[in-house]
């Protein structure tokens, strides 16, 4: 798999086959009458009070709206009718050719990819290097647009993207699964507090540590054959890999490496720390 989308892949483009396209590429195609570009990015980039980003971008909010907003966990996947609904709202439809970003490089935008591949839209990717990569190119920004005619995506829910804890609790010491954690070591071996209040230290027990800044160099994905090496030399042969964080957002770029390196059965831990680590949760820590 190249890397990116075809650069030369302009006017008669229907679909995205990568998972990943380049800030030249998406300035190639700015106006193509179907694409559409979100920024997943928590709290965009703000210049006196107004929310910048790249011309035409929307403001993708999986922390407080897009989500499953009756949950006591941070921004859990929504049902299909809710996710439906609102990214109707946001001028979405089925012909829709996505584009995500962030403003940190690659860091919120592979989990809004992963919440649309498990809604069953297949024209997504992430922008490689985010908002970054876009201004060292000297690419204009614009504030984010606000105001959308709807749109008329229909949410098709897909099984195995999304995991809870008693799937984990199953698979956490098979020989068939890889349980991948993409918390830093310190976090992953209790030597550094949680950010998030009440959490125990440690780790799932059974779970490999594979921050996810190793899949990263300098804010961008890394070649295929890097994530390729990188990968194998962790999980030792196995196929099924199920993420997991401190709350089911970084895990997701660990999704993202890991489909780049060529793995098709991969499954995000939604919960992630955020449930597991709860002395509430009853789950084993080590």
């Amino acid at each position: 798999m190249a890397k990116y989308q075809d650069l030369n892949e302009t006017a008669g483009m229907e679909s995205l086959q990568n998972p990943l396209v380049s800030a030249e590429w998406l300035h190639a195609n700015l106006s193509h009458p179907d694409l559409v570009m979100l920024d997943a990015s928590m709290q965009p980039e703000l210049v006196d009070g107004v929310h910048y980003g790249i011309p035409g971008a929307r403001h993708f909010d999986y922390d407080k709206k897009i989500c499953d907003q009756k949950s006591p966990l941070p921004h859990m996947m929504p049902t299909a009718a809710e996710f439906e609904r609102e990214v109707r709202a946001l001028g979405i439809s089925d012909n829709s050719l996505i584009v995500i970003y962030d403003q940190q490089g690659v860091f919120a935008s592979p989990r809004g990819w992963w919440m649309f591949k498990a809604m069953g839209h297949k024209s997504v990717a992430v922008l490689d290097g985010g908002l970054p990569a876009w201004k060292a190119m000297g690419f204009a920004v614009e504030p984010l647009v606000t105001s959308f005619v709807p749109g008329n995506f229909t949410a098709h829910a897909g099984e195995g993207f999304f995991c809870d804890a008693d799937f984990v609790e199953r698979i956490r010491n098979s020989a068939e699964f890889a349980l991948m954690d993409a918390r830093s070591e310190e976090r992953f071996y209790g030597r550094a507090s949680e950010p998030r209040p009440g959490l125990r230290g440690g780790h799932i027990p059974g779970s490999i540590s594979l921050h996810y800044e190793c899949v990263l160099e300098q804010g961008r994905m890394k070649s295929a054959e890097e994530l390729q090496g990188g990968f194998a030399a962790k999980i030792k042969g196995h196929e099924k890999l199920v993420m997991s964080c401190g709350s089911g957002v970084t895990a997701c770029i660990l999704a993202l490496g890991a489909t780049l390196a060529g793995y098709k059965e991969i499954t995000i831990y939604d919960g992630s720390w955020s449930e597991w680590g709860l002395p509430s949760s009853g789950r084993p820590v080590e």
